[in-house]
């Protein structure tokens, strides 16, 4: 699985950004979904400027936010034990703010690392089709996001 991180922003370890361990929590979901491991994906971590300027080209929304997705090819999850093999391709952009989630990490009484790994999840599940628009997705998909990051730390040893 080739997945590219970039980050452009002042955000290092020492504020919560572990680039190494975003591609782990990535590998870690592709994987639990049963996407192909040729698959392509890129991580970009961005200032509150450069999300804001996103957020209003693409989703005409004033403001930075915490997390865009960008879909690129059409992959799937595999969702049953019937479905064709999974083919590789480009799954596409997940572009996340740090500081944009620093402050949504303090509201919520975690770490920014936490919510980091939370947004990485919460970004390829929207590159994946899901979607919380309405309440029985918003259901499915962040039950989902849960399952995926409690499967992530067991696996990892992370607190």
């Amino acid at each position: 699985m080739s997945i590219d991180i970039a980050n452009e922003t002042d955000y290092g370890t020492e504020q919560g950004v572990d680039a190494e361990e975003l591609v782990g929590v990535a590998r870690y979901v592709l994987g639990e979904m049963g996407i192909h491991p040729m698959a392509e994906l890129s991580i970009l971590l961005v200032d509150t400027a450069a999300m804001e300027q996103l957020h209003i080209q693409w989703m005409d929304e004033p403001g930075p936010t915490d997390v865009l997705s960008f879909p690129m090819d059409e992959l799937r999850p595999a969702r049953a034990e019937d479905d064709n093999e999974p083919v590789p391709g480009l799954l596409g952009d997940v572009v996340l703010c740090p500081e944009v989630a620093e402050k949504q990490a303090k509201d919520a009484g975690h770490s920014t690392a936490d919510e980091l790994r939370l947004l990485t999840t919460h970004g390829i599940l929207h590159l994946l089709g899901y979607d919380h628009a309405e309440p029985d997705e918003e259901a499915e998909m962040f039950g989902l996001q849960k399952q995926l990051l409690r499967g992530w730390k067991a696996r990892s040893g992370a607190r």
